[in-house]
């Protein structure tokens, strides 16, 4: 089964490679990325818990690990983040339901290492 934590790494060394090498388009993206995830008319974690079920539907583990982590630091709870699964999995049926199993071991590392 994956590391998600390892995972989470690759993702953060990989934004920050780009970062350096194409720091325009990064800085564009992470400014798009902070204007849709603030609090508006969806509060952060309803958004997490949205990026959640797309990364689950999408089968990006990247993603997973990311959003899964940024989920559980907003406040969202175990049981929350698992129902966004299920829709997903209602969404995108059999194979989003079985990238839920890395929603999981992300949430068990991440609660471990509390």
């Amino acid at each position: 089964m994956e590391d998600m934590k390892k995972t989470l790494e690759e993702v953060n060394s990989s934004l920050r490679i780009l970062g350096k090498e194409y720091p325009e388009i990064m800085k564009a993206f992470g400014s798009f990325v902070g204007e849709v995830e603030k609090e508006g008319a969806l509060s952060t974690k309803v958004k997490e818990l949205i990026s959640i079920a797309l990364s689950v539907v999408k089968e990006c583990k990247w993603c997973i690990a990311f959003h899964t982590k940024k989920a559980l630091e907003v406040g969202a709870s175990r049981e929350e983040i698992l129902e966004a699964c299920f829709v997903a999995a209602l969404m995108g049926g059999g194979p989003a339901l079985m990238y839920t199993q890395l929603v999981m071991k992300a949430i068990e590392e991440y609660e471990e290492s509390k």
